[in-house]
């Protein structure tokens, strides 16, 4: 194709939106039968690209559509819409370990979606594309509010919906590896509910002092976001990952204060001594540490740390007095916690009790541990620094990039109607959510 008369049309559409909404990639006036890559290069906060491609062949009125047609090769294959986010991969020459993370979520993640003659697998710094669009895809919706929380000595970022509210509360816990991770809150509060983002493993006062927070720290965040007058404080839920289910259970079954109309784990477990804080968790996960493997890649496995699942009660969450829906989330590959093996547990605990009639179970065949909202990449494995030890090491997190991007967006459709149904209860009491930008 002559680029002197090169007149490729390249539309993203909408170019600008949420990070869970899909796009229409649409290459036109490119002659009949032209194999061209469509390209999507992103930098990160922390100065790492990323690239995502298909390998197109254009149709007879000289057009490609990426949700349409089939890529025939590149870092994905057949018809994905979404490819060109949930394929992203570290340029090559990255250094090993990278996970996509967004930081600031007051900022968009910006992504260059390019078309270049030919099937193209390398080189594309050293290229010319036929033509580019720079979109921006959102963890906040306009008129989003974004409101930090230092009260009672949290380390926290509430936030809110659009419009006058109230609106039901979320509070939001990630995993062992600490910070306030904010990306996960800015889009459930994107779609209409009021979402706390809680550290509390690295948080000020453990930082400042070297204590572990107890369990109050968090029935402090519950009070402070049931309080809130923008939050609705009967229609509260709680959403942890990893780690921070095993104090989404506890909390839901055990605290006199945390009342919660429904709960989602992600890649948890229920397994844990009941009585324990933060601390005495930890340790008691150190207390297995012989049963860590490696992977032939020197990954570090720690699934078996909590395996067999203990049968003595006082090792493990007592479900059966749950009186809340519960949704759980599971990757059968997940290589980090036997969220599968305690999944099953859990269903037999419930049934036992006659209240499995509150348990959904999402399980995927070939999804791993790191289980997040659409389109983000998949990381079967990275880099993670231990909370108590500071150690870094390189984390198997298990899943495979196409089963486990699938598992990401059902599962995050699935979660948004559970939380729907349960803390909106069929009404809207003043939230107004939206889909798209």
């Amino acid at each position: 194709m002559d680029r002197k008369n090169c007149c490729v049309k390249l539309s993203v559409h909408p170019s600008r939106g949420l990070m869970d909404e899909k796009f229409i990639v649409l290459v036109q006036k490119v002659p009949p039968g032209f194999q061209l890559t469509v390209h999507a290069l992103h930098q990160c906060e922390d100065g790492n690209s990323w690239e995502a491609f298909g390998h197109y062949t254009a149709n007879a009125s000289g057009t490609v559509n990426v949700s349409q047609d089939a890529s025939l090769g590149g870092t994905f294959s057949g018809v994905e819409a979404m490819g060109l986010l949930w394929s992203l991969r570290p340029v090559p020459g990255s250094k090993p370990g990278l996970r996509m993370r967004k930081k600031n979520v007051e900022t968009p993640m910006e992504v260059t979606i390019s078309v270049y003659q030919g099937h193209q697998t390398d080189g594309f710094v050293n290229q010319v594309p036929l033509a580019s669009v720079l979109i921006e895809r959102w963890y906040m919706a306009p008129g989003v509010r974004r409101v930090p929380i230092t009260d009672c000595g949290l380390t926290a970022t509430l936030f809110l919906p659009t419009g006058p509210g109230p609106f039901p509360g979320l509070l939001d816990l990630w995993g062992g590896g600490g910070l306030l991770v904010e990306y996960r809150a800015a889009l459930l509060a994107s779609h209409g509910f009021a979402s706390l983002a809680l550290d509390y493993l690295t948080n000020k006062i453990t930082m400042e002092t070297g204590k572990v927070v107890d369990n109050r720290y968090f029935e402090t965040a519950y009070r402070v976001l049931q309080q809130h007058p923008q939050v609705l404080g009967s229609r509260i839920a709680m959403l942890g990952l990893s780690f921070g289910s095993a104090f989404t259970l506890k909390m839901a079954v055990y605290s006199q204060v945390v009342k919660l109309r429904c709960a989602v784990c992600i890649s948890g477990s229920h397994v844990q001594p009941i009585d324990g804080s933060v601390q005495e968790i930890l340790q008691y996960f150190h207390k297995h540490g012989s049963k860590t493997r490696f992977s032939e890649k020197n990954e570090v496995i720690w699934r078996e740390l909590l395996l067999p699942i203990p049968t003595d009660p006082s090792l493990k969450v007592d479900v059966g007095r749950l009186q809340c829906p519960l949704m759980l989330v599971v990757g059968e590959d997940d290589q980090n916690w036997p969220a599968y093996d305690s999944a099953v547990d859990i269903q037999e605990m419930m049934e036992r009790a006659g209240n499995s009639h509150l348990l959904t179970v999402l399980s995927y065949p070939k999804a791993g541990h790191l289980i997040e909202p659409p389109y983000t990449p998949h990381a079967r494995a990275s880099m993670f620094r231990a909370v108590d030890t500071r150690q870094k090491m390189m984390a198997l997190w298990g899943g495979e990039t196409v089963e486990h991007s699938r598992a990401q967006e059902d599962a995050w459709r699935k979660m948004l109607v559970f939380l729907r149904e349960n803390l909106y209860g069929g009404t809207n009491p003043g939230a107004t959510i939206l889909s798209h930008l």
